[in-house]
């Protein structure tokens, strides 16, 4: 006997996706950067919403952020040079005494001698500041960083006397007075962070059966390495501002401070100003190199506050 036929017909387990009907935008996105720039203006448009849109939402965010904060912080600046009128020089009368301190007076070694003293200055600070608070983990030696940390209320004012008489020449007298200045704060603030550690992790570690210095590496020291480097970007800012008054004090070496007392001896305000800028635009680089550096060496904590 003949099989009957079946009176339909077995559908496919999976239908084959729509093809996407091609639009201008789609097409123009898909052009190379050389072929798109000479895109009218509507097409452009057109192209830019879809792309923006595929964007995360915390890249545009990024994106939105490093765009906005120069932006305001230039406005900000030039709306304070506006309303202080006469007080300050005009940008352009800065821009000159920038170049003619440059050309003439050797603003590049002056610079070199500052960042020099200023990068063995945080280097020591840093290494003591990390010392003092790693050592909070043992009792009998807290007391001990809590003095250190009493010295942020104390001024140079004395001690300076005391530096004279220690230091066996001007460049020592200015280092010792930096890392005065910049220690007990990068002190305090690390055995602030090494305190808030959690006393789960020291638990952990013990019963991992590790040795008590393999404890303070793998959680005191390891365990706030992003901190420690966030701090010291903080901190380092401290010798970029006492800089002009310890450069002062002992002028046998040069350096950014002696250059910027003579000018406002003078009352050249416009070349004050251009030094000014010019320890804002290298503070600013520093930052930026020791926030790029802790990213680099502690990616996971990328977000994390001290």
């Amino acid at each position: 006997m003949p099989t009957t036929m079946p009176t339909t017909m077995p559908m496919p387990a999976s239908l084959p996706a729509a093809v996407p009907i091609s639009t201008p935008a789609r097409v123009a996105a898909s052009l190379p950067a050389s072929i798109a720039a000479s895109l009218p203006a509507s097409v452009a448009t057109e192209v830019a919403a879809p792309l923006a849109t595929a964007l995360p939402a915390s890249v545009a965010a990024s994106i939105a952020a490093s765009v906005a904060a120069p932006l305001a912080t230039a406005a900000a600046l030039g709306l304070l040079w506006h309303a202080a009128g006469s007080a300050l020089p005009a940008p352009g009368q800065v821009l000159a005494a920038l170049a003619t301190l440059w050309r003439e007076h050797g603003l590049a070694g002056e610079l070199a001698a500052s960042l020099l003293l200023n990068a063995e200055a945080i280097a020591w600070s840093a290494a003591l500041s990390l010392g003092l608070a790693y050592l909070t983990v043992l009792a009998p030696l807290r007391p001990l960083v809590g003095a250190v940390s009493k010295l942020r209320f104390s001024g140079l004012v004395g001690w300076g006397f005391v530096f004279t008489l220690w230091a066996r020449d001007g460049h020592q007298l200015k280092l010792w007075m930096l890392v005065f200045g910049m220690t007990p704060f990068f002190a305090t603030s690390m055995a602030a962070a090494v305190a808030a550690i959690p006393r789960e992790r020291f638990d952990h570690a013990r019963a991992m059966r590790l040795s008590p210095l393999r404890v303070v590496w793998e959680v005191v020291i390891l365990g706030t390495l992003d901190q420690a480097l966030e701090l010291l970007r903080q901190n380092a800012a401290i010798g970029w501002m006492m800089l002009t008054m310890v450069e002062g004090v002992a002028r046998a070496e040069g350096g950014l401070g002696p250059l910027m007392l003579d000018e406002q001896k003078h009352l050249r305000m416009d070349a004050v100003f251009a030094l000014i800028g010019v320890v804002l635009a290298v503070g600013a680089l520093q930052d930026h190199a020791l926030a790029r550096l802790r990213r680099a060496v502690c990616p996971y904590a990328e977000g994390r506050l001290p």
